[in-house]
């Protein structure tokens, strides 16, 4: 297996600097490094998420670690093996997605959760990936957690998941879409596909959500306005399984997932999936807003 080399779409997001210490950073702690992949280049464009000043700091931190930083996206994917885009901001991956679109020519594509910002553009992506059977996935790291991977093995075929976690704030858009999503990864990777109906209110908690399944399983989320704990549970006719999310090695777990997809490996999750996961997001904004059950498409 040879080292893969990487172009990255997007430096408004810690994300990029993150993976790209990961995979070189001379001081990189070796329990953090991820071995077979190189980033080489990187694109930079203005963001809402990110101030220009930040993106300064952060290019001169991403040549020190050797990778060429350019505002021209040929430049950011010449002489690269797999394309990442880490692009912080849900409302630019369409744009940027769709740029994208005819310089990918069979490359490895992984795309930072959420997949889009609302669910007409998910749609029109995740329609593009099948159409011309593009190799993509999306995830958020969170989906990954050996304690996740836990219940998953423990429960396997709940009958209720709960998974809870922060609702980060975002600079703009929907805070459900842009944070939510972790929380949302988690119990779809209990709980599997299959939600048709979301019904969601927000209180000075947060925001808590009931997904109820084709086949009469149901789902809960919340997301905390003051509570950083990472949790999830799942139960079955047998009995239960929780855990407090360990979050150390995130980042590296899901970097080795990219990897393994980068060098031919199958995609950890399906396009259908993630589509799901931005149903339930988008689902829960319009709950609250409405005051009403939504039923998913």
């Amino acid at each position: 297996m040879g080292e893969v080399k990487v172009g990255i779409i997007g430096l408004d997001t810690s994300h990029t600097i993150e993976f790209t210490r990961r995979a070189q950073a001379p001081d990189c702690p070796e329990d953090h490094k991820v071995e077979g992949i190189k980033i080489i280049n990187c694109m930079r464009f203005p963001s809402s998420y990110n101030s220009e000043e930040d993106q300064d700091k952060r290019q001169t931190q991403m040549e020190q670690w050797g990778v060429k930083v350019t505002k021209n996206i040929d430049e950011a994917l010449e002489g690269v093996d797999a394309i990442m885009m880490e692009i912080n901001n849900p409302a630019l991956h369409l744009k940027y997605f769709t740029q994208m679109l005819d310089k990918v020519k069979g490359r490895p594509v992984f795309m930072d959760k959420p997949i889009a910002d609302t669910f007409k553009n998910a749609k029109e992506i995740v329609d593009t990936i099948k159409k011309k059977q593009l190799k993509i996935f999306s995830a958020s790291s969170l989906r990954f957690a050996p304690q996740i991977e836990q219940i998953a093995k423990e429960v396997p075929s709940p009958k209720v998941g709960f998974a809870t976690g922060p609702l980060g704030k975002a600079p703009e858009g929907s805070s459900v879409v842009f944070y939510g999503v972790h929380t949302v990864e988690m119990l779809e990777r209990i709980m599997g596909r299959g939600a048709k109906k979301v019904f969601a209110q927000e209180s000075p908690l947060g925001v808590g959500a009931t997904i109820e399944y084709s086949d009469g399983r149901r789902g809960f989320v919340q997301f905390n306005e003051k509570n950083w704990t990472w949790a999830a549970l799942a139960l079955d006719e047998n009995g239960a399984k929780s855990y407090v999310i360990d979050g150390t090695y995130l980042y590296t777990i899901l970097l080795k997932k990219i990897v393994e997809f980068f060098n031919g490996g199958n995609a950890p999750v399906q396009v259908d999936d993630t589509f799901e996961i931005q149903a339930i997001l988008n689902a829960i904004d319009d709950s609250i807003a409405s005051g009403k059950e939504q039923i998913l498409g």
